[in-house]
């Protein structure tokens, strides 16, 4: 009987020699400088392909290469760390990160640097669900939300400013820079983590001899992520299904990632831990990740996009408008991760995503060609600060009921949900917006012709004022100006159209919070459901 509750007994007596805070600094050091590279290189394509001598749709695969081998990476996190250890997989995934930042920035050619890329993605593609695997392994379950809320900032935080650095460093030195400032925090976080993180003695350990690689399942995942990453990413510029090439590569994702399903559903030892989805509460967990990865990523492209080409900021004035709400969020995120302490992970999902709700169809409102420097600014504060009180809880309740040692399997898959999340809210709006546009520039050029008498009034006034002013061909300058005008509401239009599609997305999310079940955050046995 003893040897039989002995075995019963969860292993959670295990602490780690080091400050937990320590470990959990430099864990996020690590997966910070991963998540800002995946949002900084974006502002400097045009810089890459002017000093590479690449087309701007070549520069383009300097984000679609890292993402693609970041993407196939993420879900067999918890399979590689059965093999490395967890340690040892870890400094592997900072030392091909930093090497290959070190040749990103010394890339003499686009080649080069997209190889460069693509093993970065690889490094990379380890370094977030590791840094959260080892907080929930090194934090007491009470204490997981205030641990998450370090997490948070690399994951939230750092794609919102990601833009603004990569820029003000674009601008004033030299794209190259944006990858070699990785090297010294790269080398400082090898040492770091050398001397503070270990593995917890309950972590399972195989050895290739003892695990039989699944080569035929990678090979599935490796083709089904790499094709649906590049569809998310090319999709709108090659119109979608009226490309021979996106449909080609959208069926065979689709034939892959199925079939992948059922092959590590048949064998004993996956790659791909897929049967954690069974379980309701992770499966609506990782749910509510993906929506968190759209949502951030979406409007962190909204906002920038439509006061620099719209309202005529620049990027820096842009970043400007970013900023605050990060740094609000900085502050929220250690408050948040108090409360999980206090309130069911649920409703604090329920309140981030119903105030979120709020913020999205009160930018619909808000958001015209008047909009002040201000204004702009709280209603990006008023879109993003939610995203505190939803990460979190989100992260910390993807473990709940989840056995101790399957920790980096959760981390991978919850991290992919999310980064897929991430492509396809990118992606969605990129789309909802240029359809928009096009839709609504359609119904107000019907209403603008001479057949109007309204039309006719404006064309007039104004080429009469054009005239005094002493612009020549005064009358087609007027129905140029006039098309810009048409033009710029038409693009508002469409934005406020996301926004109203964003506050649906949102507000489902917040009916389903509740199918999640209770946790009891008082108890040190938080990690345990209430049934």
């Amino acid at each position: 009987m003893s040897a039989i509750a002995q075995s019963a007994a969860p292993p959670v007596a295990w602490k780690p020699k080091a400050n937990p805070w320590l470990i959990a600094f430099v864990v996020s050091l690590a997966a910070f400088m991963e998540v800002l590279d995946t949002s900084i290189a974006n502002v400097a394509l045009p810089h890459i392909a002017g000093n590479l001598g690449a087309s701007s749709d070549e520069s383009t695969w300097v984000l679609t290469s890292y993402l693609v081998s970041n993407a196939i990476i993420l879900p067999i996190t918890g399979w590689l760390v059965s093999l490395f250890g967890r340690k040892r997989f870890f400094l592997i995934c900072l030392t091909l990160f930093t090497v290959s930042s070190l040749l990103c920035g010394i890339a003499p050619t686009l080649v080069v640097l997209l190889l460069a890329r693509v093993i970065q993605g690889v490094g990379g593609g380890g370094l977030q669900p590791m840094a959260q695997a080892i907080l929930a392994d090194t934090f007491p379950p009470e204490k997981r939300g205030l641990a998450f809320s370090v997490y948070g900032v690399t994951a939230v935080v750092a794609p919102a400013i990601g833009p603004t650095i990569g820029g003000w460093i674009t601008d004033n030195y030299s794209w190259r820079f944006i990858f070699l400032m990785n090297l010294p925090v790269g080398i400082m976080a090898i040492f770091l983590v050398l001397a503070f993180v270990e593995d917890p003695p309950f972590l399972k350990r195989t050895t290739l001899q003892e695990s039989r690689i699944d080569y035929f399942g990678f090979g599935l995942l490796a083709v089904g992520v790499a094709f649906l990453q590049i569809v998310l990413d090319k999709g709108q510029e090659d119109d979608w299904f009226g490309s021979n090439f996106i449909v080609t590569l959208t069926v065979i994702s689709i034939i892959c990632l199925v079939a992948l399903v059922f092959r590590e559903l048949a064998i004993k030892e996956p790659i791909v831990d897929v049967r954690l989805f069974k379980n309701l509460n992770f499966a609506t967990a990782s749910l509510m990740m993906f929506m968190v990865g759209a949502g951030s990523f979406a409007t962190t492209v909204l906002m920038p996009q439509f006061l620099q080409t719209l309202m005529g900021y620049t990027a820096e004035s842009a970043g400007m408008v970013l900023s605050l709400a990060a740094v609000l969020l900085l502050i929220e995120l250690p408050l948040v991760g108090q409360l999980t302490g206090k309130v069911q992970a649920r409703y604090l999902m329920a309140f981030g995503w119903g105030t979120l709700t709020i913020a999205m169809f009160y930018s619909t409102q808000r958001l015209d060609l008047q909009i002040s420097f201000a204004s702009a600014t709280w209603l990006r504060i008023a879109q993003y600060i939610p995203m505190g009180f939803i990460f979190i809880p989100a992260t910390m309740v993807a473990y709940l009921g989840i056995p101790q040692d399957k920790s980096n399997a959760v981390a991978g898959l919850v991290n992919f949900v999310r980064n897929i999340g991430a492509s396809v809210g990118t992606s969605a709006v990129t789309t909802i917006l240029a359809r928009r546009a096009q839709f609504h520039q359609m119904v107000l050029t019907s209403r603008t012709n001479v057949m109007n008498q309204a039309f006719r009034s404006t064309a007039s006034s104004m080429a009469t004022q054009l005239r005094r002013e002493g612009v020549d061909h005064s009358q087609l300058q007027a129905y140029k100006r006039i098309y810009e005008s048409v033009q710029n509401q038409a693009s508002t239009l469409s934005y406020i159209d996301t926004f109203w599609v964003l506050g649906v997305a949102t507000g489902i999310m917040f009916f389903l919070s509740f199918l999640l079940k209770k946790n009891n955050p008082r108890k040190a046995g938080a990690a345990t459901l209430a049934h």
